[in-house]
C-alpha cells in the first residue's frame, strides 16, 4: 500500500460550507478510485494523508498540486506499508480550529501545532503522528 502525506496553504479563508463541499467531492472520488486517508484543517492550512495504489494516489495529488486553492504544497513524507493506516475512511476529516477538536480525548498542545512544513520538515514523523491522534479519537 502507497501512502503520501503533504502540507499546504489555503488560497483564500475555508469556510465551513467551502470544507464541507470539498469533503464531500473528494469522498465520492477518493471511493471510486480505491483512496482513502484524512484531511486535517487550520488556520489556512491542510495536512493530508492518501493512500492507496501509487498510481491512483500519485494522480491525485498531481491533480491537488494544479488545483489553484492550494498554494506550496510540500510532501512531508511517502512510502509503503502492509496495510492501509485509514481504510475505513474514504476521506476522514477535522478542523482543528473547532471546540470539537480541543474536545478530543488526549488532545494536548502538539495537536495545537501550525500545519506547515516549516514545523513538519523537521520532524516528518510527527505528522503521521498527528494523524493517527485524530483517527484514534474517532
Amino acid at each position: 500500500m502507497f501512502f503520501l502525506v503533504y502540507v499546504s496553504v489555503a488560497q483564500e479563508n475555508v469556510s465551513k460550507e467551502d470544507l464541507l463541499d470539498i469533503l464531500t467531492k473528494s469522498r465520492e472520488a477518493n471511493a471510486a478510485a480505491g483512496i482513502t486517508g484524512m484531511l486535517l484543517y487550520k488556520d489556512g492550512h491542510f495536512m493530508q494523508a492518501l493512500e492507496g495504489e501509487e498510481t491512483a494516489v500519485r494522480d491525485l495529488y498531481a491533480r491537488i498540486s494544479r488545483d489553484p486553492r492550494h498554494l506550496g504544497l510540500r510532501t512531508l513524507v511517502e512510502g509503503r506499508r502492509e496495510r492501509r493506516s485509514f481504510g475505513d475512511w474514504s476521506m476522514g476529516f477535522q478542523d482543528l480550529s473547532s471546540p470539537e477538536a480541543r474536545a478530543t480525548p488526549g488532545y494536548s498542545e502538539f495537536m495545537n501545532m501550525p500545519l506547515t512544513a516549516e514545523e513538519f520538515s523537521k520532524n516528518p514523523g510527527q505528522c503521521e503522528r498527528l494523524l493517527w491522534a485524530f483517527k484514534r479519537g474517532e
